[in-house]
């Protein structure tokens, strides 16, 4: 009878079983490298989300105006220029906004609420524009400080405009 030879079982001789040390440190490099490329992801994630954030007040900000020059359209032209709803940054410093009820409610204090609106919820870099042409055209345009994913100008101005007739 021919005799097989025998195998052996389990690992070969001279090779151990497990992990080397430099197969963990070349994994625990690959985790890190992924954790912080995750973190600097949440960290873009939330600077985009501010931003738009702000530009869906702005938003609003701009159709609140648009709305108090249609219920008062008979004097919607003292919504427009200097007189009216434009301003400059750093030229509203009072942010307790208050809102004008009744008798009490005047073309100039909606204005100056919105204004103050318009500080409060944009910041001091916040700037307005707005243009009344007298066949009932109106374009209004806010402008605010918020480049925060730019490193090399991260306060330069972005914008919102609206054009619409009344």
């Amino acid at each position: 009878m021919k005799a097989f030879p025998r195998r052996r079982s389990g690992t070969a001789r001279g090779r151990a079983a497990g992990f080397s040390m430099i197969e963990v440190l070349v994994s625990l490099l690959v985790l890190a490298l992924g954790l912080l490329g995750f973190a600097l992801l949440q960290t873009m994630n939330l600077r985009y989300t501010q931003s738009a954030d702000y530009r869906t007040h702005a938003t609003n900000l701009a159709y609140d105006l648009l709305d108090q020059m249609r219920a008062n359209r008979h004097v919607a032209h003292q919504y427009a220029g200097v007189t009216g709803a434009d301003m400059e940054p750093g030229s509203v410093t009072d942010t307790v906004c208050s809102r004008p009820l009744g008798d009490a409610a005047t073309v100039a204090g909606n204005i100056g609420r919105w204004k103050c609106q318009v500080a409060r919820t944009l910041g001091p870099t916040a700037s307005a524009g707005v243009q009344y042409v007298n066949n009932g055209d109106v374009t209004i345009t806010i402008a605010w400080g918020d480049q925060r994913w730019d490193q090399v100008d991260p306060d330069a101005t972005t914008a919102f405009r609206v054009e619409t007739r009344l």
